[in-house]
């Protein structure tokens, strides 16, 4: 064997490559077949599924979407454009929402605010409709899904549940709560860490109300 042709790879590296899996947002059309795809990526090791995935952002334009898998569930980060954050600000959107003050548990309490994260700019969230477990579609942009003041976020393929860029859901949809926010925390402006908290929080996602 000749020196320094059969390196084996760093856990870290099995971790990125199995971890940040991310997928284009042209392919989220096919949400309903995508969660059984990254399920099969999960890693088979309990206990590397369960540390924590680092994302870099820094090359994630405004307006656009990645899918990135963590302990096996699809979690989409976005990264919101200045318009999308005026209408999630916006009274009007927020009657027309399920819970759109993130009262219910279905988020750490650090992202229990308008936009759901710790950064405004960047959502993220378990691609996973609390209705029956289809992957709702990225729909950034107003499309008149059924109504003329459809502001965009995400939309169920499967029972046509709706919700807003923050993955709260609107009034009337199938799905009983909003999408939920796994732990996470960001080292750096350009980094998200999925699978871990803040320091000085302890937040548990397995007491969520519904994934």
């Amino acid at each position: 064997m000749e020196n320094g042709s059969d390196t084996q790879p760093t856990p870290g590296g099995r971790r990125n490559f199995l971890g940040l899996v991310t997928v284009a947002t042209a392919a989220a059309g096919a949400g309903a077949c995508l969660w059984p795809f990254l399920q099969s990526l999960a890693p088979r090791d309990s206990a590397a599924a369960h540390l924590p995935v680092d994302v870099d952002i820094s090359t994630l334009p405004p307006g656009q979407q990645i899918v990135v898998t963590w302990q096996g569930k699809p979690v989409f980060i976005t990264h919101r454009t200045p318009e999308a954050l005026d209408a999630l600000r916006d009274a009007g959107l927020t009657d027309r929402l399920r819970d759109g003050q993130s009262h219910d548990l279905q988020q750490p309490p650090y992202a229990a605010n308008w936009h759901r994260s710790v950064d405004p700019r960047y959502g993220v969230v378990v691609g996973i409709c609390t209705h029956l477990g289809c992957v709702p579609a990225y729909r950034p942009l107003s499309q008149g899904q059924g109504e003329g003041n459809w502001p965009g976020g995400y939309a169920c393929p499967c029972h046509g549940s709706r919700f807003d860029l923050a993955g709260r859901v609107f009034r009337g949809a199938p799905a009983p709560y909003n999408l939920p926010v796994p732990p996470y925390t960001m080292p750096t402006p350009t980094l998200i860490r999925l699978g871990e908290n803040p320091a000085g929080q302890d937040f548990d996602f397995s007491t969520i109300l519904q994934l």
